[in-house]
């Protein structure tokens, strides 16, 4: 709930401040995952596995960047409109491009793990896995929330 009696520009430069807190969280998680997922190729067991899963592989690459990508957007957004009275449109777009982060990371995370299962073990395992993590993924960013904030009033 905002504070009592706060301005328009108040509330701007504490949704700003706030989406610059979960961009810190959100940045190190998606640089970590992407740089895990660059240095499988180098591994001494990736020419074992099939082109299936380099299929896979490559996809996640695509996608642990994207969700890089789209965490870092605010950061670039914010140095190109510095100082030129653009906070709201950068609190708009911090907003949507944050969205797409987190749903890039939902995707290359239960994908990675899915990758992971079907190299160690087997497909249905895998299946089991990469849905298992996409779906408590799910329930937790996208279902919790919205169970939180109940109905509209």
């Amino acid at each position: 709930m905002p504070p009592a009696g706060e301005t328009e520009s108040e509330r701007i430069a504490r949704n700003w401040d706030e989406i610059l807190q979960e961009l810190r969280v959100i940045q190190t998680g998606t640089q970590v995952l992407l740089g895990f997922l660059l240095t499988i190729p180098f591994q001494a067991g990736f020419a074992d596995i099939d082109s299936r899963q380099i299929g896979v592989y490559l996809t996640l690459v695509v996608v642990a960047a994207l969700a890089t990508i789209f965490a870092l957007a605010p950061v670039a957004l914010h140095r190109a409109l510095f100082r030129r009275d653009a906070k709201p449109e950068l609190v708009r777009a911090g907003h949507l491009l944050m969205r797409l982060a987190l749903v890039a990371i939902s995707l290359a995370l239960s994908g990675t793990v899915y990758l992971i299962f079907a190299v160690v073990i087997d497909g249905v395992a895998a299946l089991i896995a990469g849905g298992g993590a996409l779906a408590l993924t799910v329930a937790l960013w996208a279902v919790l929330p919205s169970f939180l904030r109940g109905p509209p009033e």
